[in-house]
């Protein structure tokens, strides 16, 4: 294999983990929602914060690769989704090019984006990309420090959400701030997710999550509070009457969490957990849609 980026195109829809680019939409649509809720909608910004968000996704999923793999947190034998790099489909050389193109990407939009939105949203760029490579890679990465989490819930729920609302409006208000937590509420779920079914890989690769540090149990517990702290923001916005009811649109998806709270919470073989990652990523875009749709009918 070359040390260029010629992987075949099957390698790369491996590595960039389609499963979790609903973690990367729902945000952004929620936060168009708020907007929209105002009467608001600027479709330059709207299309540059989905490309963004997209864009870093995929980014944080090749650095994540490569880094689990010099780690040794990834092996030939993991219990989650094929790795390119644990595999050997993908070089380290591939992985680390590929990565620096798509973060040169994601600049692209960033910078127009800067131009609407000004010196704030440069700096939140610069610390969303900092949050993207740091998370398994460079000299001290937190998602083995156990603060995963933290970070998931800032950028993929009060970064995402409340920056692009601040790029249509000019402006973060209070609604703009409760509906980015069930978004970082969803996103961390997945993360919980993973690292409850990497958890035996994890202990012994010296990668401290909090699913190593306390336990299966406390992981278990951590998804369920993600979940209903979720739905009970939604309910929070309404009663404030911060939104319209139509915001409780978003509960028609809860549903989708019954079977995969089945399937935390049950024994068995952890790659049944791969199942919970993808319906938790689809739970969190259908929830996402529909708030956005309750808000921008409903208005305020």
């Amino acid at each position: 294999m070359s040390g260029t980026v010629t992987a075949p195109a099957r390698v790369w829809w491996l590595a960039i983990r389609p499963n979790t680019l609903p973690a990367a939409i729902a945000p952004v649509l929620v936060g168009l929602g708020v907007a929209l809720a105002a009467r608001t909608f600027a479709p330059g910004p709207a299309v540059a914060c989905l490309a963004v968000a997209l864009v870093l996704q995929v980014a944080a999923n090749l650095a994540n690769d490569l880094a689990d793999f010099r780690s040794g947190a990834d092996t030939e034998d993991r219990v989650g989704p094929v790795r390119v790099a644990a595999r050997g489909l993908a070089t380290p050389r591939q992985l680390t090019l590929a990565t620096a193109i798509v973060v040169a990407g994601a600049a692209v939009a960033g910078l127009y984006l800067v131009w609407v939105g000004g010196i704030v949203i440069l700096v939140l760029g610069i610390l969303a990309v900092l949050a993207t490579l740091a998370y398994t890679g460079g000299p001290w990465p937190y998602g083995y420090h156990g603060l995963g989490e933290v970070f998931v819930f800032v950028f993929f729920g009060l970064v995402a959400v409340m920056g692009t609302a601040y790029l249509q409006t000019g402006a973060v208000d209070a609604l703009a701030v409760l509906a980015a937590v069930p978004m970082g509420c969803l996103a961390t779920g997945i993360l919980v997710v993973n690292n409850l079914r990497d958890i035996d890989g994890d202990r012994r690769a010296g990668k401290r999550t909090l699913a190593v540090t306390f336990g299966g149990g406390f992981a278990r517990a951590e998804y369920a509070v993600m979940l209903v702290v979720a739905a009970a923001s939604v309910v929070a916005m309404v009663a404030l009457r911060l939104a319209s009811p139509l915001a409780l649109l978003a509960l028609l998806a809860a549903p989708l969490a019954v079977p995969l709270l089945r399937t935390v919470f049950g024994d068995g073989d952890p790659r049944r957990l791969n199942t919970v990652l993808k319906g938790t990523a689809r739970l969190e875009l259908a929830f996402a849609t529909l708030l956005a749709l309750g808000l921008a009918v409903g208005g305020r």
